[in-house]
């Protein structure tokens, strides 16, 4: 029995070892496809751990637009640069696409997948700092326009959005989370900014209903009319524009769909961000 249950504890190591092989596999390939369609793989150490980033910079050198772009929990970066696609979008801008870490979700407990820290002091900061240490290399390279930095992710990736708006507001022009909503601990350090969200109505993971609670508490943020006007469609994703007199305008991207990303909201979200300018 027990030489059985060595042998099986063998079998499970190696079956084991053969799936992470089978996903890093995977990931590397994505990686190095992204760098060959235009963008660089890049590493910082940050509090002693090796994070990873693909970046896209515009071919003319100088200060530039720049865009984060934030995966959702069991993403990657270089599933975020095929979905979001804002580098073919917005070639004149910077956009960087971020690698989370190994964090807990709704949908893992264990922890075992990549994603963003949820609240302020999580994981000892460790995704703040990353943005921090990115964002102050490719200040000091002279790419950053610091009127034009945005951010945008989706789910776990739209929390993180939300948590840099609440705790490094003054560095964004505008934002645009999808599929999420910031938390009830932190979300009263949110700042008037120019936001837009992307919300289905059939989200099963983050229900429409949060979202919709988190649009109004952001709209009534930006002292915005109660009445919107038409924005934009694209597909199924009707957009609605929330005027503001204090120059902080909110715009929703409402969709019939479940929690999963639509693919004509990045062009909507690169038009948004086009037309604002961070008033510094």
């Amino acid at each position: 029995m027990g030489a059985e249950l060595s042998v099986l504890g063998v079998r499970k190591m190696t079956r084991r070892r053969w799936v992470w092989a089978v996903v890093w596999g995977g990931l590397l390939a994505g990686w190095a496809g992204a760098a060959e369609a235009g963008m660089v793989a890049r590493e910082w150490k940050v509090d002693g751990t090796e994070r990873k980033a693909l970046v896209h910079l515009p071919a003319k050198s100088g200060a530039a637009p720049v865009v984060f772009a934030f995966h959702g929990h069991g993403g990657t970066m270089a599933q975020a640069a095929r979905s979001f696609g804002v580098h073919t979008l917005w070639p004149e801008a910077v956009v960087v696409y971020m690698q989370g870490l190994p964090t807990t979700g709704m949908t893992d407990p264990d922890g075992r997948k990549p994603g963003w820290q949820k609240a302020p002091g999580d994981y000892a900061d460790r995704d703040l700092q990353f943005f921090d240490a990115v964002l102050g290399s490719l200040k000091a390279e002279g790419r950053v326009d610091a009127k034009r930095v945005f951010a945008m992710g989706h789910s776990n990736g739209g929390q993180f959005t939300y948590l840099l708006w609440a705790t490094r507001g003054d560095v964004f022009a505008a934002v645009a989370p999808s599929a999420s909503a910031p938390g009830l601990g932190w979300y009263e350090r949110l700042k008037a900014k120019p936001a837009l969200h992307v919300a289905g109505t059939n989200d099963e993971l983050v229900k429409f209903v949060v979202q919709e609670r988190a649009m109004k508490v952001v709209r009534r943020l930006n002292g915005c009319a109660a009445d919107g006007v038409p924005w934009g469609k694209a597909g199924p994703i009707t957009g609605t524009m929330f005027p503001s007199a204090t120059g902080t305008p909110f715009v929703s991207l409402v969709y019939p769909g479940t929690h999963k990303y639509p693919a004509e909201a990045p062009g909507l979200i690169v038009r948004f961000f086009k037309e604002q300018t961070a008033a510094k």
